[in-house]
């Protein structure tokens, strides 16, 4: 039978046989369904690198030389490529890039537990109700800024809108702050895996059933866009047609094949200490996979460095030792590496880079010879995007407690990554009871811009 002629009856039973074998069709259907955003943003994709665990601010990016030995530590500043910005001395890749860097110095919040922190620094918005860490599942609120990117940004236009690696992080359950919330599992990102003992990865949803070759998927595509020209703009024949498209375009497949990159663009990112305990031997590896999707078209990526099981940032025993031979060094190539790269290759002042943990530590080193949980005041990394390289926004007092000046929140982080986008942080956003809510809770940051 011709392809036009094919009964729109047909066309419905075969979608819903499961014509792709793919579970995109809920994501895809949202974006059909949602609004086109009328204004264009400066930036065409974002990393955001969740450092998990909660990095200390003052062995990283806000030394306090003056401060007493329990307090300042036995880390050394180090002058950096941007002039008065000091760095740890365990940064020497970065301290090099700071002149493309800029630092927020003065973020705070309120919640001292991975999970309540997790959630207000992933959504800017703080978790309902008092701080605590979840010991059951607890469904997610507030999206995701990745989520709000695919639903209102660039990312209603991208095949893959929002991806995540190495794992879906948790404490003792998955932690609510990854995906869709309120705007609907639709939202949520594609989840990409690694295997660190095959140093490969793999992303389920674009494997198509072991019986759908790609000529056919390709055929079943080209039936399905004919059908859309001929019946108009039902957004369900949209939605299959794009998803068709999805798993013929070999751009996000052949992203995930990291080992076609060349093999010193692979040393230069590193791969991470096969220590006893790691959750992957890959760190340096998933920031370069996070390049390869943004180079792919994804316009969000996050990269979650480290989860709770095996080695993470929160080293509340041992920080010093832990910082500089197991968790800075990996993050200084790894990060580094990326912008670098990103810069070569045309896309840093396109992509905005965000690094930080969902608190920083305590000033005052424990008995255990390490920090403890401090959200009253942590920093914050950003690059590429538009960024005054060299800039510090805001600052802390003489022992890193608290903000001296312009403090920031994680809505008004929030507020930036969107404005970036082209998105207001004013922008209305509903949840599935038809409800409003602004988009973002802060303002954005706009003295750390040029233009």
């Amino acid at each position: 039978m011709h392809a036009t002629s094919l009964s729109r009856r047909r066309l419905i039973e075969v979608g819903a046989g499961g014509y792709l074998g793919l579970n995109l069709g809920g994501l895809l259907r949202a974006e059909a369904a949602a609004p086109v955003r009328a204004e264009r943003g400066t930036i065409r994709a974002c990393i955001f690198v969740f450092l998990y665990g909660g990095p200390s601010h003052i062995d990283t990016f806000d030394p306090k030389p003056n401060a007493p030995a329990e307090v300042r530590g036995e880390f050394k500043p180090i002058a950096t490529s941007a002039p008065g910005v000091r760095v740890s001395e365990h940064l020497p890749r970065l301290s090099k890039l700071m002149h493309k860097v800029a630092l927020v110095r003065s973020a705070h919040h309120a919640a001292r537990l991975h999970d309540s922190g997790s959630i207000h620094v992933l959504t800017g918005r703080p978790l309902d109700g008092p701080d605590r860490e979840l010991f059951a599942p607890l469904p997610q609120q507030y999206p995701s800024y990745g989520s709000a990117v695919a639903a209102l940004g660039p990312g209603r236009s991208a095949e893959v809108p929002f991806a995540a690696l190495p794992f879906v992080f948790h404490n003792v359950v998955p932690t609510p702050a990854q995906g869709g919330g309120f705007l609907g599992s639709a939202f949520d990102p594609l989840c990409i895996d690694v295997d660190p003992a095959a140093r490969k990865y793999v992303a389920e949803p674009l494997r198509p059933r072991a019986d759908l070759d790609a000529p056919r998927v390709r055929a079943r595509g080209e039936l399905l866009a004919a059908l859309q020209k001929k019946s108009g703009t039902d957004p369900l024949e949209a939605v299959r047609a794009r998803a068709a498209r999805l798993l013929t375009n070999e751009a996000v497949r052949a992203a995930l094949d990291v080992e076609k990159e060349a093999p010193r663009v692979r040393d230069r990112y590193g791969f991470g200490p096969s220590e006893p305990g790691f959750a992957s031997n890959m760190r340096g590896q998933n920031y370069l996979m996070a390049r390869r999707l943004v180079e792919a078209g994804v316009p969000f990526v996050n990269v979650y460095d480290f989860r709770q099981q095996g080695q993470n940032w929160d080293a509340h025993a041992n920080g010093s030792d832990q910082h500089k031979r197991l968790l800075i060094p990996p993050f200084d190539q790894g990060l580094s590496a990326l912008i670098e790269d990103l810069e070569a290759r045309g896309l840093l002042d396109s992509t905005l880079v965000v690094a930080c943990g969902e608190f920083g530590r305590t000033p005052k080193i424990n008995g255990s010879a390490g920090r403890d949980h401090w959200p009253d005041c942590y920093s914050v990394l950003l690059a590429g995007g538009g960024v005054k390289g060299g800039a510090v926004f805001g600052s802390s007092d003489k022992l890193g407690a608290f903000p001296a000046s312009d403090p920031v929140t994680p809505g008004d982080i929030a507020a930036t990554i969107f404005w970036r986008f082209g998105n207001s942080p004013e922008t209305e956003i509903r949840d599935q009871t038809n409800r409003p809510h602004r988009l973002a809770a802060g303002d954005p940051i706009t003295k750390l811009f040029a233009g």
